[in-house]
């Protein structure tokens, strides 16, 4: 049973990936099957830890992007994209996978095509609420279409292929950790705690709005920061200049990035959840039922956050704030106004448990090992 992995080269994409690996390899050995070969196709590992931890093979193929306006580098991305296709269809010819599974991104594309020249069926999952042209391409002759969202089926005609399941969360982060996560990040058990995640890269926007907000901020909660890793010292240096007199200086944690421990142990103990709108952060807080605060990406910068934002909160999961909108007056009254109130966030986390699809993974490893063995057979 052979199961190649593609998608751009993001944790949005990357991390279901990941989440789908780990039960198709708990499957596998539970029903005692032929152990799976995984791959993983793409123009860079992104987290080769993962990989090997996930007995997932890396093989290398480039990728064009094709931008939405007008650029030089368009005309030299698509013939990047022919080069990715030879590439991958090299790689297909030896691996000779039993399914393709694709997350979609314009890094898929080269793959997906070659998967379809060599008739290997193909199984595509979109993470978001408005499904990206990669996936909509490859959606005219996939096998299987899962989605993360409901509002996405009506972009996709072929219904009958169409399963609704929710996004896949990765194992490691699932569940928050309560116990020692105040010891282990030096905070106090008595004050309550704001988690800030702007993804991986951090957002610089959010960023800028939080120290200023700080001082104020920091007189009723704690508050963890995860900045992103390029912003890390910036964010220190300049927190440490605007909270130099303050008596609250040492409830502030920023991290670059927080690793699953971390991140885990911060959830654990945060009363509160400021996010970006990233599919995979948004279906993360669901998982672990906190109330939140989502601050999508604008919408000339990226389509896709908006949506997913406000299908989230449409039942009351979460407030969202428009970036164009936040100012620090206004997030520090919007986090008053929530932490001032149990019974609301009480209820927001009710209706995050209620949106959450903690079966995903499972769902879709049960489908790609059924496609394969059938396609064995």
């Amino acid at each position: 049973m052979k199961i190649v992995f593609t998608g751009g080269g993001t944790g949005g994409h990357f991390y279901p990936i990941i989440a789908v690996a780990e039960e198709i390899l708990r499957i596998a050995k539970e029903k005692k099957l032929v152990k799976p070969e995984l791959y993983y196709i793409s123009s860079e590992p992104y987290d080769p830890r993962l990989l090997y931890e996930n007995e997932i093979t890396f093989r290398k193929s480039t990728a064009g992007k094709l931008r939405r306006y007008f650029s030089i580098r368009n005309f030299f991305d698509f013939f990047k994209t022919a080069i990715g296709t030879l590439q991958s269809l090299m790689q297909l010819f030896r691996i000779y996978p039993d399914v393709v599974f694709s997350k979609g991104g314009y890094q898929s594309v080269p793959t997906v095509f070659a998967a379809r020249l060599l008739r290997i069926p193909i199984f595509i999952h979109e993470s978001d609420a408005i499904p990206g042209r990669a996936n909509l391409w490859a959606s005219k002759f996939a096998y299987r279409i899962a989605v993360s969202y409901p509002e996405a089926t009506e972009y996709f005609k072929q219904k009958e292929l169409l399963a609704y399941v929710g996004n896949p969360v990765r194992r490691a982060v699932s569940i928050p950790a309560h116990h020692g996560a105040h010891e282990f990040l030096k905070l106090d058990s008595g004050i309550p705690t704001i988690l800030i995640l702007g993804g991986s890269q951090g957002a610089r926007r959010i960023n800028d709005v939080v120290l200023t907000a700080l001082p104020k901020l920091l007189e009723n909660y704690q508050v963890i920061h995860q900045t992103g890793k390029a912003n890390i010292k910036e964010m220190r240096t300049t927190a440490d200049v605007i909270l130099e007199k303050s008596p609250y200086r040492d409830r502030y944690k920023a991290f670059g990035y927080l690793n699953d421990l971390a991140l885990r142990m911060s959830v654990g103990i945060a009363d509160l959840i400021i996010s970006r709108a990233g599919s995979g952060s948004i279906f993360e807080i669901a998982m672990w039922e906190k109330p939140s605060i989502i601050i999508p990406i604008p919408e000339t910068v990226s389509r896709d956050q908006r949506k997913n934002a406000f299908s989230y909160a449409r039942n009351g999961a979460a407030v969202v704030l428009e970036e164009e909108n936040i100012a620090p007056h206004v997030l520090t009254s919007e986090i008053d106004r929530l932490m001032g109130n149990s019974s609301l966030r009480a209820q927001m986390s009710k209706e995050a448990a209620q949106f959450k699809k903690p079966d995903a993974a499972k769902k879709i490893a049960e489908e790609l090992i059924a496609v394969a063995l059938g396609h064995e057979a």
